[in-house]
This record gives C-alpha cells, sequence and structure tokens, in this order.
C-alpha cells in the first residue's frame, strides 16, 4: 500500500550536478557501488549503535547485513541494508538537496575533469556518493523506512531534475537502493553490474574490510555422490545459496606484517572517502590503564574542505568494534584535521556523548599520544623520505603551523618539523635547523618578513640590505605565519625578528676591524647631524601617518620604507583583521630614507637652501606614498596620490624645457 505520489524539483546545484554526473563522461563509474555499500555501513553501525543504547527500539538488530541483489533480465541492480533506515524527511534533506559547501568549485571541476584518476578523487572528497548511482543508471530508486518508524518512504528520479516520493506502508526496516541499469558500453566503461563476478570484483576490491557481512545470492552445482550421478530431469543440478562476500576484516586489530598494503588503501578510502593513496599509516596499541587501538592515515592530497567552517575531523571513534561516532573532535587537535582513520577504545560507555568525552580523561591521554604520534611520524618522513615529506608539507604545511599558535606543550616539536620558503633558495623549503646551521657570525637571531606573495616580499625594500650583506631571510606568505610568529617561539635559543619591525643594524654582521668600527660609527654621527631638520620636519609634516621619520640602515636601492614598532601589527595582519569584520584604530610606524639615494640627498639640499618649505610638502607625501607602494600596501587617498605624481611630473617637463 502506497501514499499519493509527489513530484519534487531538485535544488538548483543539486539539478546542475545530476547533469554534469550523467551527461559527461568518466571511466570511474565503478565508483557507485563503493559510495552504496559505504552508505549502507554507516546505516548498519548507527541501527546497532541505538539498538544497544535503546531496549525499547522495535526493530531487529540481531542479522545486520548488507545484501546485493541482481536481475539480469531487468537490468537491475539492488544494495539493500537493514541499518538506521530514513524517515521521509531525511530523504528529502539528505537526497533531494546538496546542501554541502563547495558546490560550485565541484561542479567546475567536474566539468574539467575526463580521466579517471582526477574524477574518482572528486566524487570521494565532495561527497557525492550517492549520485554516483547516475553514472550506471537511468533511474535510481529507494525504498527506506527508520528504525522505530511504522510508515516507508519511496523515492524514485532518472536524474532529469525532479524527483518522485511517496510514502509505502509495507517498506521493511533499512534500506533499498535498486538501480536501473544503463546498457552495457566497455568503450565507456560502462560493466555489466547484474553480473555476479563482477561485483565480487568490485567488493574485494574496494568493500572487502567492511565489519558487516556483504550477502549475495549465487547459484551452484549440487553436490552429488557417485551413486547419484545418474540424474534425471526432477533432480536440480544447482541450487540458490547466500555467500558472504567480504573479509569483514578489522584492519585495526590486526598487526601491520598481517595486513597487505592494498587493503590499508581501500580502508583509508573507505574512512576518507577519498580516493587518493594514504602517504603513510600509523598504527598504535596501548595496554594497561586503559586500552585501544588506532589506524591513521596521513593523506596524499588535501581533502577541499580543510579550510572550511563546516570542515571534518575525519576520525571515527569506535568502543570494542561498536561504531559511536564520525568525526571524533577530541581525539586530534583542530591543527591535525587532516589526519583520517579510527580509533577504539575498550572502556567508554557505549552511551559517550560529545560533551562527555570532552572532559573524560582517557581520550584526552589518547589524544595527547595521538598527537605526539603524528609529529614524530612526519619529523620520520622529513629525515628518511624527502620527497613525501614535501608532498605533506605542500598540502598541509599550512594547517601544521596552526599548531604552533594553538598547541603549546607540542611547539618545539612542531618548530623542528616544519618548513618554510627563504632567500637561500628559490625552489627548496629550508627547516630551521637548516637555517641556525647557516647563520653569519655574530648572527643571534632568525630573520623573517610576512607578506602576500613571495615575490611582493622580495620586493620589498625591507629586505635589501639583508641581500646585499647576503644574510638569510624567512619568506613567510601564509596568514598563520602573523600569528606564530608574534608568540614569542623560540628555536635552538633564538629569537625571530621581522626585518619589517623596529631597528636593524646589520653592522655587527661586518667582518671589519675596530678602526674601520670607529669610523663607520663617526661617519653615522656625522650623517645623523645632516640630517636631524629634515627628519623633524618630515615627522611633523606626516604626522597623521607617520610617528616618526630616521635615518635608514636596511635600505639600499629605496628611497624609503616604512617599519613598525617591534611588538606592533604588520599591515597584512592587519588586512586579516579588517576583513574579519573587526575595527581597528588607524596604526603609525616610522619613515625610514636612505640617506645615500639622490632623492633624499636631493630634498635635504632643498630643506636646507631655504627656510620655508611648503613646497616640499606634495614630495614628502610622494616619499610616503611610494613607501606603502612598495612594501604592498594600499594607499589611503590614491587619487591624490596620482595629482601629486602628476603636478610633479609636469614640473619636471617644465624645467627640462
Amino acid at each position: 500500500m502506497t501514499g499519493q505520489t509527489e513530484v519534487h524539483e531538485f535544488q538548483a546545484e543539486t539539478r546542475q550536478l545530476l547533469d554534469l554526473m550523467v551527461h559527461s563522461v568518466y571511466s570511474n563509474k565503478d565508483s557507485f557501488l563503493r559510495e552504496l555499500i559505504s552508505n549502507s555501513s554507516d546505516a548498519l553501525d548507527k541501527m546497532r549503535l541505538e539498538a544497544l543504547q535503546d531496549n525499547d527500539l522495535a526493530a531487529d538488530a540481531s542479522d545486520l547485513h548488507i545484501s546485493l541483489d541482481t536481475d539480469p533480465e531487468a537490468r537491475t541492480l539492488t544494495v539493500r541494508d537493514n541499518g538506521i533506515g530514513m524517515s521521509r524527511e531525511d530523504v528529502i534533506g539528505l537526497i533531494g538537496t546538496l546542501a554541502r559547501s563547495g558546490t560550485a568549485e565541484l561542479r567546475r571541476k567536474l566539468a574539467e575533469v575526463k580521466d579517471a584518476a582526477a574524477s574518482e578523487e572528486l566524487i570521494g572528497q565532495f561527497g557525492i556518493g550517492f549520485y554516483s548511482t547516475f553514472m550506471v543508471a537511468d533511474r535510481v530508486s529507494l525504498v527506506t523506512r527508520r528504525a522505530g518508524e511504522d510508515t516507508g518512504t519511496r523515492w524514485s528520479s532518472t536524474g532529469d531534475g525532479t524527483y518522485t516520493i511517496e510514502d509505502v506502508a509495507d517498506a521493511p526496516a533499512g534500506t533499498a537502493v535498486t538501480l536501473e541499469l544503463k546498457p552495457v558500453d566497455t568503450e565507456d566503461h560502462l560493466y555489466d553490474y547484474t553480473d555476479q563476478t563482477k561485483l565480487r570484483q568490485l567488493v574485494k576490491r574496494y568493500s572487502d574490510f567492511i565489519a558487516w557481512p556483504i550477502r549475495m545470492e549465487v547459484e551452484k552445482p549440487v553436490a552429488t555422490s557417485d551413486d547419484e550421478s545418474d540424474t534425471s530431469d526432477e533432480t536440480p543440478t544447482t541450487e540458490i545459496v547466500t555467500e558472504t562476500i567480504n573479509s569483514q576484516k578489522a584492519l585495526w586489530a590486526k598487526s601491520a606484517d598481517e595486513v597487505s598494503e592494498q587493503e590499508y588503501q581501500d580502508f583509508y578510502r573507505h574512512v576518507s572517502h577519498a580516493w587518493d593513496e594514504p602517504l603513510e599509516v600509523i598504527t598504535l596499541r596501548a595496554e594497561g590503564t586503559f586500552e585501544y587501538q588506532a589506524l591513521l592515515f596521513i593523506p596524499t592530497q588535501a581533502p577541499f574542505d580543510l579550510f572550511m567552517r563546516e570542515r571534518t575531523s575525519g576520525i571515527q571513534l569506535y568502543v570494542k568494534r561498536v561504531f559511536i561516532m564520525d568525526d571524533c573532535e577530541e581525539l586530534v587537535p583542530e591543527y591535525l584535521r587532516f589526519v583520517k582513520g579510527v580509533v577504539d577504545a575498550a572502556d567508554l560507555s557505549l552511551n559517550v556523548s560529545r560533551e562527555i568525552l570532552q572532559q573524560d580523561r582517557q581520550i584526552r591521554a589518547i589524544r595527547r599520544r595521538l598527537t605526539k604520534r603524528v609529529i614524530s611520524t612526519v619529523a620520520d618522513l622529513r629525515d628518511s623520505r624527502p620527497d613525501d615529506y614535501r608532498t605533506f608539507w605542500q598540502n598541509f604545511g599550512r594547517v601544521w603551523k596552526e599548531g604552533l599558535v594553538n598547541d603549546f606543550d607540542n611547539r618545539d616539536a612542531l618548530l623542528k618539523t616544519s618548513s618554510f620558503e627563504s632567500t637561500d633558495s628559490e625552489d627548496a623549503v629550508t627547516t630551521l635547523a637548516d637555517y641556525v646551521g647557516r647563520m653569519r657570525s655574530g648572527q643571534d637571531t632568525i630573520y623573517y618578513m610576512t607578506g602576500e606573495s613571495r615575490q611582493q616580499i622580495e620586493n620589498s625594500p625591507h629586505i635589501e640590505a639583508f641581500r646585499a650583506k647576503g644574510v638569510e631571510v624567512l619568506l613567510l606568505t601564509d596568514p598563520v605565519d602573523e600569528m606564530w610568529v608574534t608568540a614569542g617561539l623560540e628555536f635552538e635559543g633564538k629569537s625571530f625578528t621581522s626585518i619589517a619591525k623596529g631597528a636593524v643594524d646589520l653592522d655587527d654582521l661586518d667582518d671589519t676591524d675596530d678602526s674601520d668600527t670607529e669610523k663607520a660609527k663617526a661617519d653615522k654621527e656625522k650623517r645623523a647631524e645632516d640630517y636631524a631638520g629634515l627628519l623633524t620636519w618630515l615627522a611633523e609634516s606626516l604626522s597623521d601617518d607617520v610617528n616618526e621619520a630616521r635615518l635608514s640602515s636596511r635600505l639600499t636601492d629605496s628611497a624609503a620604507c616604512l617599519v613598525g614598532d617591534t611588538f606592533s601589527m604588520s599591515p597584512q595582519l592587519e588586512k586579516l583583521y579588517r576583513a574579519s569584520g573587526q575595527e581597528l584604530p588607524k596604526s603609525k610606524r616610522a619613515l625610514e630614507v636612505n640617506a645615500d639615494h639622490p632623492l633624499i640627498v636631493g630634498l635635504n639640499k632643498a630643506f636646507a637652501a631655504s627656510d620655508d618649505h611648503t613646497d616640499l610638502v606634495p614630495t614628502a607625501k610622494l616619499l610616503y606614498g611610494m613607501a606603502v607602494i612598495a612594501e604592498g600596501g594600499e594607499l589611503g587617498d590614491p587619487a591624490e596620490f596620482a595629482r601629486l605624481l602628476a603636478g610633479t611630473l609636469t614640473e619636471s617637463l617644465d624645467t627640462a624645457s
């Protein structure tokens, strides 16, 4: 008995996605079965947990399993489970819409990608497993009933932009997805998915480790004895038997030497819903006061939602092999959210909640050990497998450095395993240990500069003297770098110093004798005396924008630059705060000028030649504007700067003529 059929339209984004799925050509069509089985496995996990927690649940959890039913004549394949099932609202919410961030980016990539590996990766990353069925089916139908409810729901669609939905009174508990398969087309990588041999192959490849039995009815010859070899027409020669076609291995409970690399890869893809290979496998087993087992993976590629607010942590929590929850954020710190895997604890309650986990002593201890193990694993990658470490750092270095801000206990270890771009090499990154090993004699600090890009930093006036003297500078371009460098960290007793803040004096790094040093000191004092008047006037004329004007020891080519106080915010950090909606008071920095630059020499002469300095004000403002532009900043009044520049250029042309 069924209710009235209703027709609904897919959400606009879902409709566009389905159109791409149905009409684009992908060679990874086999992936649909892995996705459906994974969904069924999740439903069975939830069913077992709810049955254990709710004794009054009107559902049979004694034989939880997944079934694959085929009908070659009708060209249908049904993937069935007796798991938790879905309500009508669940069906509309989870299947009728695609409420996931990054959908526009997904559609763009799906439209571009034509090769198997890349499209497999997309299907896993963006969580579109159910929609992958439309790659192989002309129509997809789903019948489901949530455990504890009386009425089921039937959903059906051809992927043309609409779907039908109706109530079903006699639906069994669980979910059955039936695919009306497209014709076989091996050239298009579209195989016969009613072929049991093909299904066995796909289950073995992708889902052998699923903890629940995956069953299939198969036709087998009837065993006969020698005296029954003369069969008559009435004696059947075959019988239908139900076979379990997966091994149901709990990989985290096995020792590493018992598990093949392929099994680890398949299990990683199952728990991560991704299609890349794991960069590293981490196994842990703890015994004693409390026991747990863990199987963790460091991915090869960063997930698409790594920096999204709706991201997931990727660690599943089990208790004595009973699934408890996905994305257990309490098991790893946020900066390790890219780590995927399973933790199976022996002594937790099955009724444990996220609130309880936050206070649980055992969970905190597991978290500490998992964190240290991941950090030590990355350290091993750096030391023994530099190519893999480089892959890791390119994908996860930015999120790894979040730990330098948030994880006080592991800061030293995180610093040792971190890498940074520097002026020492255009291509390779450097560790801090290598940087310290290359430090100049007399250098007692690690120099760095933050910015939006390497090019911006390398073109900055602040770096000129360091380049001229061969002093290495770290080039920090990730937003998180703005945070950790101001957290007071040290490395092997060396502090971090921004070359764009405070006074910089590199004279101590020069290989000069005492007499040369005394002469340089006398010359410096004489120059300061010669420019004292100009510097005072510049500070007064630009008082709305600068708090001081002084001679620079960091400039060799540019006329001027802006320098913050030692503990002030960098312009990039101010921009980040303002972009997040925070109001900040206007900050003033020091204007440093290069006494050897022709512009500053000429300006000083013009200043000394007259007591009326009104005509020099436009030059002072242009000098300040050039310093802002040189560091990649934004002018407060670009129109005024353009007007002053045009006026100055006009005067120079008039003088020339």
